[in-house]
């Protein structure tokens, strides 16, 4: 940090900048400023919001613009844990270059966390088959997003819920195959739907996270 506030951002004494250490955020001013060396003065405390509801989002790999944007936008709402899934119908290509991008990804994922203030980042796994990341699920709500006509709306399986854990499986463009789905619903995953519109898969990852934020979590400070 200090290499590239000094190297990079050229910074100099008197400039403000958020600090966290991953409990709580600070507004510093730079007291000392060198190339390889950074001094600052705490100046005041800054209000966070810790969400009072875990959230994880098992995330079927798409094309990379997509999932990438998917994960901008689920760190800005609030999710605590991402697991990439290699769904049978994820294109075979993304999931071969999928272990490149994990650099990347953690980079979208932190600066994502800075810009909406998080005090903590989400952890984001390696990436995972469908139905070990369902099994592995421990929430008390367990969501499998879907487009079928069966599919309960998202409506009714929210109303009147007590959870402070909750995880939401969405997944590829092409669906889930009717062995993801068996192995979802064994692993305690009700299947819900957005409605009779057809969403893209990171438009659906933005849909359900507010979703869940507005009927589930509780105002804390």
């Amino acid at each position: 940090m200090a290499h590239h506030l000094g190297r990079v951002l050229r910074a100099e004494p008197g400039q403000l900048y958020e600090l966290s250490d991953g409990n709580s955020v600070w507004l510093g001013r730079i007291e000392v400023a060198a190339k390889d060396q950074i001094e600052f003065a705490l100046v005041e405390p800054i209000p966070t919001h810790t969400s009072s509801l875990d959230k994880t989002l098992l995330l079927a790999v798409v094309k990379f613009d997509a999932f990438e944007w998917a994960l901008e936008k689920a760190t800005e709402l609030g999710v605590s844990r991402i697991v990439p899934l290699a769904a049978a119908r994820s294109e075979k290509g993304l999931l071969v270059a999928a272990g490149k991008r994990a650099d990347r990804w953690k980079r979208i994922v932190f600066e994502s966390s800075q810009q909406s203030r998080r005090v903590r980042l989400p952890a984001l796994e390696p990436l995972q088959a469908p139905p070990a990341a369902f099994s592995a699920s421990k929430s008390q709500l367990n969501l499998m997003f879907s487009e079928r006509a069966e599919a309960q709306a998202l409506k009714s399986k929210l109303n009147g819920a007590l959870v402070t854990t909750v995880t939401l499986a969405i997944g590829p463009e092409g669906g889930w195959t009717d062995e993801e789905l068996a192995s979802a619903r064994t692993a305690g995953f009700a299947e819900v739907s957005l409605g009779s519109l057809i969403l893209r898969t990171e438009t659906a990852v933005a849909v359900c996270l507010a979703s869940v934020n507005y009927a589930l979590e509780v105002d804390a400070a």
